[in-house]
């Protein structure tokens, strides 16, 4: 039996834990709502946990950006993300870009000034969805976002691409999404997410 067969026979026995954020602050929020139909429909084998303390996280200050200074809630954002197998995010689209509380959260995951804590960012399996009420959903955002993701070196899922139009027709009353292709689409997104994440667990066995 090979290292790669051992491997993913314990993803099997233990989910996957996976960190899910979402840019928007709204209360009907529809990428919110993506998050909670990827808890739905996630194809097994992955604990999704959503993020609900993006509200409370700081102006970015490199002042502050040390393990001594950082306020607490950002030392628990990083600590979460770090412990995370994988990380999911559904953003909005806001000028052409991803939104500034979103981003800003990023900033605070993206350092390690003292050059002992790790980066949490760092060759972390993630993957990238986004839903807008415009025909051309989150286009613009995904691709910023991923720019971003090229400095800390994340892991990103290429394939498929989760772009959700005209969100507002994909969700029934009660947020549901109902829409059968994206549900297939946001499937998968996480199937792929689990593959770098099993990918990873192998070079780690391997050593």
């Amino acid at each position: 039996m090979t290292d790669r067969h051992i491997v993913n026979e314990e993803h099997l026995m233990t989910a996957s834990k996976i960190f899910a954020i979402s840019g928007s602050l709204r209360a009907d929020s529809h990428n919110t709502r993506l998050l909670k139909a990827a808890q739905k429909f996630n194809p097994g084998g992955q604990e999704i946990e959503i993020y609900e303390g993006l509200r409370e996280i700081p102006p970015y200050d490199l002042d502050l950006d040390t393990p001594e200074l950082r306020p607490a809630v950002v030392e628990d954002l990083r600590r979460r993300v770090a412990e995370a197998d994988g990380l999911l995010i559904a953003t909005p689209e806001f000028n052409y870009s991803v939104p500034g509380v979103l981003k800003n959260a990023i900033d605070w995951l993206s350092t390690d000034w003292t050059r002992t804590e790790g980066l949490p960012l760092h060759r972390k399996p993630a993957a990238i969805l986004g839903a807008a009420p415009t025909n051309f959903g989150t286009v613009r955002a995904q691709l910023a976002l991923r720019q971003v993701f090229v400095w800390t070196e994340t892991d990103v899922v290429v394939k498929p691409e989760v772009i959700v139009f005209r969100a507002h027709e994909r969700f029934d009353e009660e947020g549901n999404l109902t829409d059968e292709i994206t549900i297939g689409l946001l499937q998968g997104l996480l199937t792929a997410l689990q593959e770098k994440i099993d990918a990873k667990a192998d070079r780690a066995a391997r050593g």
